[in-house]
């Protein structure tokens, strides 16, 4: 089985080896080199992605030559109504991280934030873009769409067309659709009550396929890494019941938490900087809503990889997950102290169908565990 995926990934790299690069600056090895970053660093890096991917070991060299191909996949990058900041996770590194560089390196064909083009030039570099890469190119969109009465609340370019047209042209002929950030994947804060542009994610605007990426922002490594989950197999990757990747959102938070140990041991923090949050104590008692989100911030983190949120003193807030703004907040205090809201925070379609009910159940029981951990110190 593995011997065959391997021979069909083989296959599939060979045919984008003999596509005509969009780049001819000497390759991700010549940028990669002129950043400090030596062919020693790069396999390591290719090691540690193959792992992050869910792939086997023997899958490393594989990983390697995808993204040394990743010039041969033309991308276009639609920006919604969001704040860029998923845009930002890749552009702003004080030391370009591998994903970085590759985000520098694909074939980016429409990007409004980082092009030099705009105004009519830059709607005919969209429109030459979708038109010569016809069902070749991967879309990538960032923010929620408004629709309906309100959906001219966006409007882009000289024509005068709106964020929803846009997004439904660029959508009929792309190869993959990934909607990156929690704007894009579920409507993020836009779509916030009373969610006054009508705010939609990608998926309700058009019929065909969408991966959700959704975090606010995604670490670099999440989007990068389905860029060459394409190039290797051509399919989608394995999802939960939003249409996440499994391999990157397929645990909670809680699960991978550094401090997850103080957890089970009872030990809380009480209020900000008390003596337990000097000892880096859990944080849920604090309004963590590590338990009822997926995602791999601990392992990924942010700001070159230095730290995430719950490390920096501050419990999760629950950003990957569907209408977030409405149902884990207020964020310093925990559900199982206020009234449920259809927190659904599920990786499986029967997690999706369990109810409030036992949502609240389960918020109670880890607040009892809190309690009880008190009591028993």
């Amino acid at each position: 089985m593995k011997k065959d995926l391997l021979e069909s990934v083989g296959r599939r790299l060979k045919h984008f080896e003999e596509m005509a690069a969009f780049k001819h600056e000497g390759g991700i090895a010549k940028l990669l080199s002129e950043r400090g970053i030596s062919r020693r660093d790069f396999m390591k890096w290719a090691s540690a992605m193959t792992a992050f991917l869910a792939l086997p070991a023997s899958f490393a060299p594989s990983v390697a030559k995808a993204a040394e191909l990743s010039d041969r996949l033309p991308v276009v990058w639609l920006h919604m109504a969001e704040c860029t900041g998923c845009s930002e996770s890749l552009l702003r590194v004080d030391a370009p991280s591998v994903e970085s560089l590759i985000f520098d390196y694909i074939s980016l064909e429409y990007h409004e934030t980082i092009m030099a083009a705009s105004g009519w030039q830059a709607e005919e570099n969209l429109e030459n873009a979708i038109e010569k890469y016809k069902n070749n190119y991967i879309l990538m969109v960032e923010g929620g769409t408004p629709t309906g009465a309100t959906e001219m609340y966006l409007t882009v370019g000289p024509k005068g067309k709106t964020g929803r047209e846009h997004a439904l042209a660029a959508c009929e002929n792309a190869a993959a659709i990934f909607a990156i950030g929690t704007c894009s994947s579920f409507g993020g804060v836009q779509a916030a009550r009373p969610n006054p542009s009508n705010a939609a994610p990608l998926s309700k605007i058009t019929n065909k396929p969408v991966i959700n990426v959704p975090g606010c922002p995604p670490s670099e490594k999440n989007i990068v890494g389905n860029v060459l989950h394409y190039i290797l197999f051509g399919t989608l990757p394995a999802l939960d019941a939003f249409n996440r990747p499994k391999w990157a959102y397929g645990r909670r938070i809680h699960d991978l938490c550094e401090r997850r140990g103080h957890f089970d041991a009872g030990e809380f923090v009480q209020s900000f900087g008390d003596e337990g949050a000097k000892q880096g104590y859990c944080l849920y008692k604090m309004g963590c809503k590590g338990p009822y989100t997926f995602n791999n911030c601990s392992q990924e983190r942010f700001n070159a990889h230095t730290s995430w949120p719950i490390q920096a003193g501050h419990g999760c807030i629950g950003c990957s997950e569907p209408d977030f703004w409405d149902t884990m907040g207020p964020f310093e205090s925990p559900l199982a102290q206020r009234k449920f809201d259809t927190p659904f925070g599920g990786v499986d379609k029967f997690t999706d169908k369990i109810g409030v009910g036992i949502l609240a159940v389960t918020g109670i029981a880890i607040a009892a565990h809190a309690a009880y951990g008190i009591i028993k110190k």
